[in-house]
């Protein structure tokens, strides 16, 4: 299931915007290579890639935020919290097997895919809008 950055996803923050194109690229790259047989090690290199950005990202988001007195702060770091430990529960579950398990690819999809849709469409456009209108 791959993501495709449309103007759904846009937020109207060019920095927000292009970060999240390129967590999605992070994302889809995850999906493509955490299919049931995959090795699992490819899968778990794709994983810590994906939180390599996710962090920066994150940590830049949060910035943008607290610069510009976004009020619900404190609530999107808590959002951003439940990423983290659903990629780091991911990566135990993934430590457990051999490679991604119907179970593991699920789970990438409901975490992650899901997840990050949700987030960008409701969470950071908020924000995208308090800035745009501050």
């Amino acid at each position: 299931m791959s993501i495709v950055f449309n103007d759904t996803l846009r937020t109207g923050n060019d920095l927000i915007d292009s970060q999240h194109q390129e967590l999605i690229a992070r994302v889809n790259k995850l999906t493509e290579d955490c299919r049931v047989g995959t090795e699992k090690l490819v899968a778990v290199q794709t994983l810590g890639f994906l939180m390599d950005y996710t962090n920066v990202h994150f940590a830049d988001e949060e910035k943008l935020q607290a610069d510009n007195e976004y009020p619900l702060l404190e609530a999107h770091k808590v959002q951003h919290a439940s990423f983290v430990k659903a990629v780091n529960e991911l990566k135990d579950m993934l430590d457990e097997e051999e490679g991604p398990s119907e179970s593991f690819v699920e789970a990438v999809k409901k975490n992650i895919v899901e997840w990050l849709l949700n987030h960008i469409c409701v969470w950071d456009k908020q924000v995208a809008q308090f800035i745009k209108e501050k």
